[in-house]
């Protein structure tokens, strides 16, 4: 027998599982707000050098300072990382007669100046992190994808050997440690190091809320119940939008997003631990009292604890052939054995370069909210309200066309949009929008299927090494997204000619997993061979 008979005799889909989904939700929603908190975080409003005072200046407006000492870029605005050797006087009298003489050019000698009517601080204004510092401000969201690959590693493996639960309650409060010292960084390298740790302890939320959750409800709902957590994370990002609307300080936003895994970590008291997972590691006893816990709260009282409590001599038998298969297929298990036999293999080096490009797109469109005509806060919530009419859609399309199609299709349809807006000239702001929201929903879209896809591509003994590992690829996707945007110093579109390729072909790899519509959890790994 299998664990989903077992669920049917205490209730796959009730009022148990639906208290785990919406205490789950919580961390759920954290999420994006630290996923995402880059936009706005290492945001860099415009600029142009700090113009030392001279007495020559006391007759002359502002505007004619900006005009005498820094030049012009073609477009006729002011340059933000040059100025002029000399102030060049002339000018006042022919603005358009801008020096012909570079030699007179400059890079910024005494800092910057910041327009502060949009952000208070962020960490470009505090600590300089533009013109020839503009690598480490991007490196900030390196950093901290970097913290969420290690993170995946570390919390798969841990979570497959000492439980899902424990793993998510050790992942809150560090989540919560962490954030907060980076709240409270004096310096570029503390934060860069907090952030880093914050990624780390952050990936133990993204990689075990949602298969705990799903291992504990039946087939029938699995995809109701990926769909709905997924959502909750689209709710996180408009919470973001409004929480940076309403924080314009960077120390202070980032208390602002970390303060709600204080609650998350309260209510996590009242989730059980994977019965899956306790079976696995023979731990009926334990398992079963669980189980006894779900039975009663969705009204199966039939379900008792031990023969000696009257329990069906039929459920009893069912717990020993239980305890025996899975003492038979628990072993030790790592990430090698991802690679092992052959159907597993290739669904792990597809599913990876899946993930990664997944991920890539998706945090490419996600970090660059500008150029749309619309303001940055308005940009961050409605990129985060159309992703939920798309799972909405996906929740309809994977039982319909299936996990495969629908992963494949959704991946390539976002690379056209990001490639579309290539060709779109900027002037044509509406377009431009219109096109890149349908790109956002279209690569929340993947995001939503690939998370569902890959919990049912894996065994129950191997499920969390394989969401570990794809979760490692996707945040190495991550971790490079942001370094991408530096190439447009080499070409102004290459960083979207990027993202589009690397979308597409990710989407033509998804069509050589197998389908799993309706297929029951594998348990062993003699079930995907």
């Amino acid at each position: 027998m299998k664990f989903e008979d077992l669920l049917l005799e205490i209730g796959g889909f009730g009022r148990f599982q639906i208290l785990i989904l919406a205490i789950l939700c919580l961390p759920r929603i954290n999420l994006p707000m630290h996923f995402l908190l880059h936009n706005f975080l290492a945001a860099t409003p415009s600029h142009h050098c700090a113009i030392p005072h001279q007495e020559a200046f006391v007759n002359l407006t502002r505007e004619e300072i900006l005009l005498i000492s820094i030049p012009r870029k073609p477009d006729g605005t002011f340059s933000s990382c040059e100025m002029f050797s000399q102030p060049q006087f002339h000018l006042l009298l022919n603005s358009s007669l801008q020096p012909e003489n570079k030699s007179i050019i400059q890079h910024c000698q005494h800092g910057w100046v910041y327009d502060h009517s949009q952000f208070t601080s962020t960490i470009s204004t505090q600590w300089d992190l533009v013109c020839q510092q503009r690598g480490l401000n991007q490196a900030t969201a390196t950093f901290f994808f970097i913290g969420v690959t290690m993170g995946a590693v570390v919390f798969g493996y841990l979570s497959d050997r000492f439980g899902r639960k424990t793993m998510l309650q050790l992942s809150l409060v560090c989540s919560l440690v962490f954030g907060m010292l980076s709240a409270a960084s004096v310096s570029y390298t503390m934060l860069a190091i907090t952030r880093t740790l914050t990624g780390v302890a952050l990936s133990g939320l993204s990689l075990i809320v949602l298969p705990l959750g799903m291992e504990w409800v039946d087939v029938q709902h699995r995809t109701f119940t990926g769909i709905l957590s997924s959502i909750f994370w689209s709710v996180g990002n408009m919470l973001l939008a409004l929480a940076a609307y309403l924080v314009r300080e960077w120390h202070w936003l980032l208390v602002a997003v970390t303060a709600p895994c204080l609650p998350s970590i309260l209510c996590l008291w009242w989730v059980p631990e994977s019965a899956r997972w306790l079976i696995a590691k023979g731990k009926v006893k334990q398992a079963h009292r669980h189980l006894l816990r779900c039975a009663r709260m969705n009204g199966r009282k039939d379900f008792a604890v031990s023969p000696e409590e009257d329990m069906p001599l039929t459920i009893y038998a069912e717990r020993r052939v239980l305890q025996r298969e899975y003492k038979n297929m628990a072993g030790s298990y790592s990430y090698i054995s991802l690679f092992r036999t052959p159907v597993l293999r290739k669904i792990s080096l597809c599913s990876g370069m899946v993930w990664f490009g997944v991920a890539f797109s998706y945090y490419g469109m996600s970090m660059n909210l500008t150029g749309f005509g619309l303001s940055i806060y308005l940009s961050q919530f409605v990129f985060g309200a159309i992703e939920i009419p798309a799972k909405m859609v996906m929740y309809v399309l994977v039982n319909r066309a299936g996990r495969r199609q629908s992963q494949a299709w959704t991946l390539i349809l976002t690379g056209l949009c990001i490639g579309a807006n290539v060709a779109i000239p900027t002037p044509f702001t509406s377009l431009r929008s219109v096109v890149a929201i349908m790109g956002k929903g279209f690569s929340e879209a993947a995001f939503t299927t690939v998370f569902l896809y890959t919990s049912e591509l894996y065994p129950t003994i191997l499920r969390q090494n394989g969401m570990g590992y794809t979760s490692f690829m996707a945040r190495l996707g991550g971790a490079l997204a942001p370094l991408v945007f530096l190439l447009d110093e080499v070409w102004r579109s290459l960083p979207e000619v990027t993202y589009c390729g690397v979308a597409v072909c990710s989407g033509a790899v998804a069509f050589l997993l197998p389908e799993t519509l309706n297929l029951r959890l594998p348990e062993g790994i003699e079930d995907v061979e």
